[in-house]
């Protein structure tokens, strides 16, 4: 059972690390130019992102096995397409195909451990799911650059093959079916579709704005994926059961969180996209050598996540959320001193360090502080608006970062040119994490940890129901709400207790009723 949920969030989790190790590589190989290894990335982000809220949706209504099932099939079948791509535009066709399967395998993996396990045995399950889980994400750029330099970079997609291969049979056989017996009504297709076509066409703008300019190719795509944005929210407004419920949105802590999981996320997904292509254009390291070279920061995470978690719960998450910041800011700072002749341990490890204590402090934290800012009975949707979330800012990150950097289509084939624009890209991320900083500072409780969540609707209500909060009376409610203690209820536990993601906080599906 927790075999087969782990080797299935391994192969997303191992795609969200390998691919940026082996981005110089597709590049030469297929003659792409800067915005093709942005889309490379994005591609399979932005259908993950916008779909991964619909997916455990899907999963509770279908069966939670059914729908992890179809997510490994799909995603080791659109792996194999990367793999095979002869070129750059089926490259990224099938990379957002990858994010599909992506949405509907990610939900299911912690959700069968919460719904088939007995409670009992369940923390034990979630232990090693998370270790295992924080063991991949060690080994991932490490395995992603001996692929890249030994049998080549479309093997960082023929590994997920036999992962699948040997994932499903187990599924089948061991995993038993569990459903959401509550989950009912329609759907929320056109709030799916609104949320990716808003992102891609934003995502397009940027990446397309250093070769095009403000030429209508960009400025209608860019406006247009903005108009987009504000109909996604009339939508999800309007409907009975919409993906997003607004209403969650009523706790002005849950709000402050995830604007300060935007600017995290953000700086995290620039940071990783740029610096393994520093260090293989600019210091010269080989796919392996570069891969290997960013192991301090997982592996501190992997180390040390538990305690920060329980530092958070002693001293509350508003230290941690300013401090953590603050040092990933310090530590990207110091990663401009890797440039041509940058000697590792002088100039590469010590910004490494910074920033991977400066992950440690801030994510478990971050991921805690949500659970906590809403009903126990929301912990799963609030888990999932989350992880959307950090998905959309590293998106948009990888998106804009060269943009706002100056880098041109060609940067990466020059040292020198690419050098420069990396120099001038990391103090942008440095300054969203410090801007995240001073919003934890100003707008996160310190007691946000003591309670097992804030009553923010003034009603239970349906999986997926909003219940929007409208005049004077029911935003004084929501306030007055904000803050009060639950009489009872289990706790808050966010499920990276030995690891949490660096490329999006971990999908915690709620609380789950045992199979009987």
């Amino acid at each position: 059972m927790v075999f087969t949920t782990v080797l299935g969030s391994a192969m997303a989790l191992l795609d969200s690390t390998v691919v940026n190790v082996a981005l110089p590589h597709i590049g030469l190989d297929l003659g792409a130019d800067l915005p093709v290894l942005q889309w490379t990335v994005n591609a399979y982000m932005l259908t993950l992102a916008g779909l991964i809220l619909l997916g455990g949706a899907l999963g509770d209504r279908f069966g939670r096995r059914r729908v992890f099932v179809i997510g490994v099939v799909w995603f080791a079948l659109a792996s194999l397409a990367c793999g095979l791509a002869p070129n750059a535009g089926v490259l990224i066709a099938a990379r957002a195909f990858q994010g599909i399967g992506g949405a509907l395998l990610t939900p299911g993996s912690l959700a069968l451990i919460q719904s088939v396990i007995h409670p009992d045995d369940r923390a034990r399950a979630i232990g090693l799911w998370s270790g295992f889980g924080g063991i991949g994400a060690a080994i991932g750029p490490f395995l992603g650059g001996w692929l890249v330099d030994g049998p080549g970079w479309r093997w960082v997609f023929f590994i997920n093959v036999p992962l699948a291969a040997v994932c499903v049979p187990v599924a089948l056989r061991h995993v038993p079916e569990t459903r959401d017996p509550q989950a009912r009504g329609r759907f929320d297709i056109p709030g799916a579709v609104l949320a990716a076509a808003a992102l891609a066409l934003v995502t397009y703008a940027l990446i397309a704005a250093p070769q095009k300019g403000a030429s209508p190719a960009v400025v209608v795509p860019g406006v247009a994926g903005l108009v987009l944005g504000a109909v996604f929210i009339v939508v999800e407004r309007r409907l009975r059961e919409p993906m997003l419920p607004l209403s969650i949105f009523a706790s002005r802590q849950f709000s402050a969180v995830n604007v300060v999981t935007l600017c995290v996320y953000a700086a995290f997904g620039g940071f990783f996209f740029l610096s393994v292509l520093d260090l293989q254009v600019v210091v010269g390291y080989s796919a392996l050598a570069a891969g290997t070279a960013l192991l301090p920061t997982t592996t501190l995470m992997l180390l040390l996540s538990a305690r920060s978690g329980e530092l958070g719960k002693r001293i509350g998450p508003r230290i941690p959320l300013t401090l953590g910041p603050l040092l990933c800011a310090a530590g990207m700072l110091l990663m401009t001193r890797a440039g041509e002749g940058a000697v590792y341990w002088r100039d590469i490890l010590p910004a490494l360090l910074v920033l991977g204590l400066g992950m440690v402090v801030v994510v478990a934290p971050l991921t805690a502080t949500v659970l906590a800012s809403v009903d126990v009975a929301r912990a799963g949707l609030a888990s999932g608006v989350n992880n959307a979330a950090a998905r959309a800012a590293g998106l948009v990150a990888v998106a804009a970062l060269p943009l706002l950097a100056g880098m041109g289509p060609e940067a990466y084939r020059s040292a020198d040119a690419f050098s420069s624009t990396f120099r001038r890209a990391m103090p942008i991320c440095a300054g969203v994490l410090v801007l995240g900083a001073i919003l934890a500072w100003r707008t996160v409780r310190s007691d946000a940890l003591e309670q097992a969540g804030a009553e923010v609707g003034a009603e239970p209500e349906r999986a997926g129901a909003a219940v929007p909060a409208q005049g004077a009376e029911a935003a004084e409610a929501a306030e007055a709400a904000e803050g009060v203690a639950r009489a009872a209820g289990p706790p808050c536990r966010p499920e990276c207790a030995y690891h949490c993601g660096v490329s999006a906080p971990p999908l915690d599906p709620g609380e789950r009723r045992p199979r009987t």
